[in-house]
C-alpha cells in the first residue's frame, strides 16, 4: 500500500530462496529485503542477487540497527538500509535516493558509524565467522528446525552433504545441539525468535 502509488510492485516472497528464483525471472530496479528471513537469510541472499543482477538496488528493511549487521550489509553490496522503527515515508526516500544512483542509510544508524564503515580498511571478522555460504545456508535451515531430508531437498543437495556441512559448522563455532544451532541463528540474526518477533510487529504496527 505504500510502495503502490508511486512504484509498479511486481512481485512479493515470503522467503530468501524464493527471492532469488522471483528476482531472476522479474529483473526489478529495486529490492526490498530484511536481514532475517525464512530458508535464507537476507545477507546471503543479497551477496547472491549482486552477482546475478548487478544493476539492481537492494535495500534492507530490518530491526538490526547495530553497526556489524549494516557492515554486512553494506558488503553486501546493499544500497539503501531503513530501520522497521523510523517512519513509514523513509521508506519512500531511501526508494527515490538508491534509484537515483545514490545510498541511503537510516539516520538512526550514526553518521559517525557509516563513515567508520566505509572509510576503515579494517575488515574485521564476520559476524558469521568463517563459515561458507552453503554452511550458513545450512545452518540457519537447522536452526528452522528442517530435517536432513528437507534441508537436502531446498537446497539440492544429497543428505550425506548435509550432514558433512552440519558436521564441519559445529567443529567450526563449537555447537552441540539443535539448540545451539538455533541460539547462534537468532543471535546472529539469521532467524528471529518469537518473542522479538512479536515484539517487533506490535512496536511497527504502532
Amino acid at each position: 500500500m505504500l510502495l503502490e502509488p508511486e512504484f509498479e510492485l511486481v512481485g512479493c516472497v515470503e522467503d530468501g530462496q524464493t527471492l532469488l528464483t522471483a528476482a531472476n525471472e522479474l529483473k526489478p530496479d529495486v529490492i526490498i529485503l530484511d536481514i532475517s528471513m525464512p530458508i535464507l537469510n537476507g545477507i546471503d541472499a543479497a551477496h547472491q542477487l549482486k552477482k546475478t543482477l548487478p544493476g539492481t538496488k537492494v535495500i534492507f528493511v530490518t530491526m538490526h540497527g547495530e553497526a556489524d549487521f549494516v557492515t554486512e550489509a553494506l558488503r553486501a553490496g546493499a544500497a539503501g538500509y531503513v530501520l522497521k522503527r523510523c517512519g513509514a515515508s523513509e521508506l519512500l526516500t531511501a526508494v527515490r535516493e538508491v534509484l537515483k544512483g545514490n545510498h541511503y542509510v537510516s539516520p538512526l544508524v550514526t553518521r559517525n558509524t557509516i563513515e567508520l564503515l566505509i572509510g576503515s580498511s579494517h575488515t574485521g571478522v564476520k559476524r558469521w565467522g568463517k563459515l561458507t555460504a552453503r554452511q550458513r545456508e545450512v545452518l540457519q535451515l537447522v536452526a528452522e528446525g528442517r530435517s536432513r531430508k528437507e534441508i537436502a531437498s531446498a537446497l539440492k543437495i544429497s543428505v550425506k552433504t548435509v550432514e558433512f556441512h552440519k558436521a564441519a559448522i559445529m567443529r567450526e563455532l563449537n555447537l552441540r545441539s539443535t539448540a545451539d544451532f538455533t541460539l547462534y541463528a537468532i543471535e546472529h540474526g539469521m532467524i528471529v525468535s518469537n518473542d522479538r518477533l512479536r515484539a517487533n510487529n506490535k512496536y511497527c504496527a504502532g
